[in-house]
């Protein structure tokens, strides 16, 4: 064993793991101690998220969604959420910090629900105690997460069934009701001391290169349960809609408001079973600089094209969900990133990230899921080969409503484009091997 190798911990992070457990299992559950929307609704929280895996929807908890969070009464509308987990590496590099010790991840207030018979909100704040500074010190740090404000109408006639509405939002698919959406796919909080570097919401995932925290206006209709149809387009969060990157500093700069967001699924429901087919993309016009939008020739165009599909079956005691995503990004590189360029100037990349994911739950309460991603993309411009290929094994157990203990371990048989001494110092994919350990709440 060389001396910068350390074996994961499993006698202490058993203990750990052990006493949250033990800890979640014996928390009251009483309807006082309900989300703001199963507030809103009377509902439980297992009529909106599937085997109660919060958010993952079911198709009432779309319609709930899509609807502009309207279904019910007014009702408080504050909530908290908060993880803490304990992460570790196979091989943790030089100066890792934070391994196998248990921490207080993350936390996140919302203010939702109801606001009009047509109007409702989705606003998410999320703290975050070790963000990392310029200076290289950590501090807490607060910030605008997730905002999504609708309008809505639902219309029934006698042989249609419309939905439509308009979705001012601060992140491209955090408007769309399937968890295949690039901003819903991973849903686990990570948390961002080093250790954590590795684990599955660090892997490789669909998105879009626009990054979130701007701002943008979408139409949406969906008809007959049928035919799910989105457009819209998106600008930087600044001037009177800065408070949607409150706090995020730098934020994403994109140039002018032509950066359009497109979705369209099919879905079918029959007896337990749900069916979705989908595609969506987006165009971004972005600087390379967010502290400088003077030069228009520091632009980069980067356009995403993604398929996905989402299968699911909810008859208790069984839920099952599965779901497939592939995502495309051509960039385009800006005239002043090809002039400077030392390698290939006026060469363009594009990356391909696919995800697969199978979930069980039993009873809303035993569950587990095995995960498949693989990225590959070109190397024109020297910037490394993308090729990161793994699986993540994950096993939860949910012992009320507002709680989720789980287990995730991430293996990696590629990463940055090699197996073996992929980084040119002896360092294997293996090495990045993670377990991550997670109590997740939301009151």
């Amino acid at each position: 064993m060389t001396a910068n190798t350390h074996p994961v911990n499993w006698k202490l992070h058993g203990k750990i793991f052990g006493f949250v457990t033990l800890i979640a299992a014996l928390t009251p559950m009483s309807s006082q101690a309900l989300p703001v929307f199963a507030r809103q609704t009377g509902q439980n929280c297992v009529a909106c998220h599937a085997g109660g895996q919060f958010p993952e929807l079911t198709p009432y908890g779309r319609l709930f969604k899509l609807t502009g969070y309207t279904i019910g009464a007014r009702a408080n509308p504050l909530a908290v959420m908060g993880v803490a987990s304990s992460s570790s590496i196979s091989k943790p590099p030089d100066g890792t910090t934070k391994n196998v010790t248990p921490i207080f991840a993350t936390g996140s207030l919302f203010l939702a629900g109801k606001i009009t018979d047509n109007i409702g909100a989705f606003t998410q704040f999320t703290y975050d105690p070790y963000t990392e500074n310029e200076d290289g010190s950590i501090s807490g740090h607060t910030s605008v997460d997730n905002i999504d404000v609708r309008f809505a109408n639902h219309i029934i006639a006698d042989k249609n069934d419309w939905i439509y509405g308009v979705s001012l939002n601060n992140n491209p698919s955090v408007s769309d009701p399937w968890n295949t959406a690039a901003a819903w796919m991973q849903y686990v909080p990570v948390p961002s001391p080093s250790s954590s570097a590795f684990i599955d919401g660090t892997a490789p995932f669909p998105g879009y290169a626009s990054d979130g925290n701007i701002a943008g206006l979408n139409a949406y209709l969906y008809w007959n349960r049928m035919v799910y149809a989105e457009v819209g387009t998106y600008r930087t969060a600044d001037k009177a809609l800065s408070f949607m990157a409150a706090g995020v500093n730098p934020r994403t700069q994109l140039s002018g408001n032509n950066n359009p967001y497109w979705r369209l699924a099919l879905t079918h429901e029959w007896g337990p079973h749900n069916l979705m087919i989908g595609t969506s993309g987006m165009v971004a016009h972005k600087y390379d600089d967010a502290t400088n939008t003077t030069d228009p020739s520091t632009v980069g165009k980067f356009r995403n094209t993604g398929l996905d599909a989402q299968y699911q079956y909810i008859l208790d005691p069984h839920t099952v969900t599965a779901q497939v995503v592939r995502m495309k990004t051509d960039t385009t590189y800006s005239d002043a990133f090809n002039a400077a360029s030392a390698v290939n100037p006026g060469m363009n990349d594009t990356t391909t990230v696919s995800r697969a994911k199978l979930t069980y739950t039993y009873q809303a309460k035993y569950g587990g899921s095995l995960s498949a991603f693989n990225q590959t993309g070109t190397n024109n411009q020297g910037l490394g080969d993308p090729t990161t290929r793994g699986n993540t094994y994950e096993a939860f157990f949910i012992p009320v409503q507002n709680v989720r203990v789980g287990a995730q371990y991430t293996s990696y048989s590629t990463y940055q484009g090699a197996s073996i001494n992929y980084d040119g110092a002896g360092r294997n994919a293996s090495d990045n091997n993670s377990m991550f350990l997670y109590v997740w709440f939301a009151y």
